[in-house]
């Protein structure tokens, strides 16, 4: 994680803190670290900005790897949105991903666009057949119990 984080802040972080909101123009700015690995997260699972404030509450690996806890204050869409909008501006986005790309070709990584799935277990009655007696396609079942 640490090799992560000084691809991703250290490099970056220089770039981008030259035009971030100091601190005494009006809101309290958020963590830089943490706002450009919810970006990062916002691109590599293709989540709106809805979706990650979302995330930040519900997924825990996501929250971990923004470097939040629960104890945490988290930001809202707006914020976040905010804070795209100054990458665009500024033409940031392209060369924090330039720089991410090479942290993961020296490691060795590739990077694809992921898909989180929500893949709960329900209880269900033991017979899966229709009534006309075949077994639906679409219905899966887990071994052992759950």
């Amino acid at each position: 994680m640490s090799r992560w984080k000084n691809c991703c802040i250290g490099r970056n972080g220089k770039k981008i803190r030259r035009y971030y909101p100091k601190l005494g123009n009006g809101r309290k700015p958020y963590w830089l670290s943490v706002m450009l690995r919810l970006y990062c997260m916002q691109l590599f699972y293709n989540l709106s900005d809805p979706a990650i404030e979302e995330a930040m509450y519900e997924i825990k690996s996501m929250r971990r790897f923004a470097g939040l806890s629960l104890t945490d204050l988290l930001q809202e869409e707006a914020t976040i949105l905010i804070f795209c909008h100054l990458l665009e501006r500024y033409r940031l986005g392209h060369k924090l991903f330039k720089e991410i790309n090479e942290y993961l070709d020296e490691s060795g990584l590739i990077l694809k666009k992921g898909t989180i799935i929500d893949a709960s277990i329900i209880a269900v009655p033991a017979s899966t057949k229709k009534k006309a007696g075949q077994r639906d396609p679409q219905v899966h079942q887990t071994k052992g119990r759950q």
